[in-house]
């Protein structure tokens, strides 16, 4: 399958693991008509599908009625590359985005994909907030204890 072989691109791209049960369960969710997940293809005419575009549609904070498109994962076969194939991606999810009548299309792409940001770009220009991964690390154990005045407090001004 295709897709497949593009969305395992686009994990390498990004530096994820594209692990079975990782394609298993955005390929089910996709394919649920009742989950919010749902994909678009471009397909060339001798090369087949050429390029993929996973989106979902989320609330947007403080607006009860505006809908939010999100397309975190855009892909396009690397050897189709700058010949517009991304940008009739892109198009079809603002089309979606006005079709429905929801207020925003965000997606994002690493700070040194030059040559999406480029074309991205040409769309509108880049947010100036910052992205914050939190990921589940190795944890050490220790004890964590807020200081209160107390007697004996001044163990902190003591030197060692």
């Amino acid at each position: 399958m295709r897709w497949r072989a593009l969305f395992e691109g686009y994990c390498v791209f990004y530096k994820r693991n594209p692990s079975e049960p990782l394609m298993r369960h955005t390929w089910s969710r996709i394919m649920n008509s009742e989950a919010p997940v749902h994909a678009i293809v471009a397909e060339h005419e001798s090369d087949g599908v050429i390029g993929i575009a996973n989106y979902h549609r989320s609330r947007a904070h403080g607006w009860p009625d505006a809908g939010v498109l999100i397309s975190p994962d855009l892909f396009v076969d690397p050897a189709q590359r700058a010949e517009g194939v991304g940008k009739q991606l892109i198009d079809w999810l603002v089309d979606e985005m006005k079709r429905h009548g929801w207020c925003r299309l965000y997606w994002h792409t690493r700070l040194n994909n030059y040559r999406a940001r480029g074309l991205y770009d040409k769309f509108t220009p880049h947010s100036d907030f910052v992205r914050y991964n939190r990921v589940r690390l190795r944890t050490v154990s220790v004890r964590v204890s807020q200081l209160r005045p107390a007697a004996g407090f001044d163990y902190c001004l003591e030197r060692s």
